[in-house]
């Protein structure tokens, strides 16, 4: 390809928020994957500030150019935000995309804001782009953009990654709009998956519930419209999260030194509903009911940022979560022996890494989640020659790449205190095989491999494929 056909395709990134690149380190999995990308194609990145002001609908978008990109920001009013961002996307959207049908609240004039506020993303995006871009649109929020785009005379080729689960079509039929949301999609040239289950999934309620087909290679096709359904597991910076462990191992532990022999099971997840840490807790209240062998020898951590603590049911799980803490502490804790140690704020990257690689057990225990990548993360801290054992939900993502893992149904908190207890004495030679055959998984699907292989499906069917990135940023 030539460096002027290169030149002339440039990579559009569109999500609810966009990345800080006046930041000295960028941490967030899409900054540092798309970074390179969007600087090599002198590349657009564009999304909603997070500001509300009365007069929003009459400010043009912000755009500034950082670090060789640009980037590109809207306000909303507060109405647009509470109905689009808090209402539709968060009390519907969310809740229903991880089966949490019970807690999905929505009405018509949330759901209508979601879809007004998309087409004020297109709006603004519009005169920013060019026919030549391909614009690469991130999660649930934004589902309807590509729709808006094409109604505006949008040639560009467009794709959309879901980074949560998409459910069983009888779920996703369960969902109030879902038929104009499901045509939305059919009009991404590409629709991308965690895995093969989500895949499959939409690719059952396109045939179901929008009267389409299924086509060869992933293709699907309804309502006039054709698309490649595939599946991206997003990964991590595998290399970066080794060398940040062995410079932070050597600092030496973090946690107060009880006994050479008491060993630590980590949790590090957001509050949030999905993630099973109420079910987590039981299960540890179990571990210590049925083996008490580990009494004295055994600590949880558990670390919990806040997330949209303004929403009732986040306040719920707190209180919950909280309520459990002090009582697996006030039951089996003594002057000597704290059981779990429970923070409710976040964790700088270089802490959560050394806790990593001093923790025996990585527990992840999410009830749905897109991918989940404290498992990989866990996974990359760890000493080769003595690593932990990693306790995986087997409704995680990261279930369908990580099955060297002990495997476990969140739900049943009898099975997972029972893998709590083979994970804390397993013997140094299987906990090496386990781990060998995982670090080589998630250093071949790395966080660039993913971005690397949905950016070349737009190529798929394209006279003019895409080479946005620098070989050496690049994926195994």
């Amino acid at each position: 390809m030539s460096e002027k056909t290169e030149n002339k395709r440039r990579l559009v990134v569109v999500s609810n928020r966009v990345a800080d690149f006046k930041a000295k380190f960028q941490t967030g999995g899409l900054a540092v994957a798309l970074g390179d990308a969007l600087k090599a194609s002198k590349g657009l990145w564009f999304g909603w500030s997070g500001d509300t002001r009365d007069d929003a609908l009459s400010v043009p978008p912000h755009v500034e150019h950082v670090a060789g990109l640009t980037v590109a920001t809207i306000d909303l009013t507060d109405k647009e935000a509470e109905g689009y961002y808090f209402g539709y996307a968060n009390r519907c959207l969310w809740p229903a995309l991880h089966y949490r049908l019970d807690l999905a609240q929505s009405n018509e004039e949330q759901s209508e804001i979601y879809f007004q506020v998309n087409a004020r993303f297109a709006d603004a995006l519009m005169p920013l782009i060019t026919p030549d871009d391909i614009i690469w649109v991130n999660d649930y929020h934004l589902i309807p953009l590509a729709e808006e785009l094409r109604g505006r005379g949008c040639e560009a080729r467009i794709g959309f990654f879901l980074h949560t689960p998409f459910p069983s079509p009888e779920i996703f039929a369960a969902v109030p709009s879902q038929k104009r949301l499901g045509n939305a999609l059919m009009v991404y040239d590409v629709v991308g998956f965690q895995t093969t289950s989500d895949r499959d999934n939409f690719r059952r309620y396109v045939t179901a519930s929008l009267d389409g087909e299924q086509l060869q290679g992933d293709r699907v096709t309804a309502q006039g419209e054709t698309t490649l359904a595939s599946v991206f597991p997003i990964g991590i910076d595998v290399e970066h999260f080794k060398k940040l462990a062995d410079e932070e191992d050597a600092k030496g532990p973090l946690l107060p030194d009880v006994g050479s022999d008491i060993k630590t099971i980590i949790g590090v997840d957001r509050l949030d509903y999905t993630k099973g840490l109420p079910e987590r807790l039981r299960a540890f209240e179990v571990l210590l009911e049925q083996f008490p062998e580990h009494h004295g020898k055994v600590r949880m951590v558990q670390i919990a940022p806040p997330t949209r603590e303004g929403l009732p049911v986040y306040q719920e799980i707190r209180e919950n979560v909280e309520r459990l803490v002090g009582r697996i502490n006030g039951r089996f804790g003594d002057l000597s022996w704290q059981p779990v140690i429970y923070m409710h704020r976040g964790v700088a990257q270089h802490i959560l890494v050394r806790l990593f690689r001093r923790s025996d057990v990585g527990l992840v225990t999410p009830l749905h989640d897109g991918m989940n990548l404290v498992a990989k993360e866990y996974i990359a801290a760890q000493a080769a020659q003595d690593p932990g054992v990693l306790v995986l939900s087997r409704f995680a993502g990261a279930a369908e790449q990580l099955r060297e893992a002990l495997l476990i149904n969140p739900h049943d908190i009898q099975e997972t205190a029972r893998a709590l207890d083979r994970a804390l004495t397993m013997p140094r030679q299987e906990r090496w095989a386990r781990h060998n055959r995982l670090w080589q998984r998630i250093e071949t699907y790395d966080l660039f491999n993913w971005r690397d292989s949905f950016i070349q499906s737009f190529a798929e069917s394209d006279t003019n494929p895409v080479n946005l990135f620098p070989k050496e940023a690049g994926a195994a």
